[in-house]
């Protein structure tokens, strides 16, 4: 990480998508709208749909906030521990670590450069998750099930393009995008603003940031920092830029 981040990168080194990322991106999304379906036929054909109805929008909010918390837990791993070399994360964690060099260059690209490679991960892993629901159910699991894995999907793959909105200048939001940012729904650039101070170790969070107050407040992230660290030696990158900041 650095400690001086970099200004905006000019339009025209905004980077395309490639069909490929299309294709994954749209398998994700065909993949949602597959699993709402599910949900929404459930509910229609229950005999209790005032009470399943109620359940399902219960069951909304807790995979939404399931979900912030995720890319909480995620953004602080990849942030602060491996490298390029770690199995199966290692583009994951270069990716984030040129993130704190050049922050805004997230809002250079194209959506699905951005969401293909979680669209991928929901096309092949939701299905899989409905169709489980509904064999061990015998093929009446309650729709609130299948509404919890729909939202938490679409709130982690839609993650990435809610973090890029925190970077994003207003004026150059979608329409919307900045009111559902001012009431909280999701995360905003005053808010994720605080993760690019150094040392970096702050409201990780990345789908509304409703948990940065807990995880922040009540340092757990810290916690746990202290446990890795007397368990295997290893501190994280953040303990390691405080010192560098401090001249140690």
């Amino acid at each position: 990480m650095s400690a001086t981040p970099s200004g905006d990168v000019p339009d025209e080194l905004r980077v395309r998508s490639t069909w490929l990322q299309r294709a994954w991106t749209l398998a994700g999304t065909a993949a949602i709208l597959m699993s709402f379906f599910t949900t929404a036929r459930l509910v229609a054909a229950s005999s209790t749909v005032v009470t399943d109805s109620l359940a399902v929008a219960l069951a909304v909010w807790a995979a939404y906030s399931v979900a912030d918390l995720t890319t909480g837990v995620y953004h602080w791993f990849i942030d602060n521990y491996g490298d390029a070399g770690t199995p199966v994360f290692g583009a994951q964690i270069v990716a984030f670590h040129d993130h704190h060099v050049h922050p805004t260059a997230i809002t250079r690209l194209e959506p699905c450069n951005s969401l293909h490679v979680i669209a991928g991960t929901v096309a092949v892993a939701l299905p899989a998750v409905d169709a489980a629901l509904l064999y061990f159910a015998g093929g009446s699991s309650p729709a609130a099930a299948h509404a919890f894995a729909c939202t938490f999907a679409v709130c982690v793959m839609l993650s990435v393009q809610f973090h890029a909105w925190a970077h994003e200048r207003p004026s150059r939001l979608p329409p919307g995008v900045e009111a559902l940012q001012a009431a909280g729904v999701l995360v905003s650039r005053s808010q994720h603003a605080g993760h690019h101070r150094p040392p970096y170790n702050s409201n990780y969070c990345t789908v509304s940031g409703m948990w940065n107050w807990a995880l922040d407040g009540y340092k757990v992230f810290l916690a746990v920092e202290k446990v890795i660290y007397l368990a295997t030696g290893a501190p994280p990158r953040s303990w390691r830029m405080k010192m560098t900041e401090h001249g140690v």
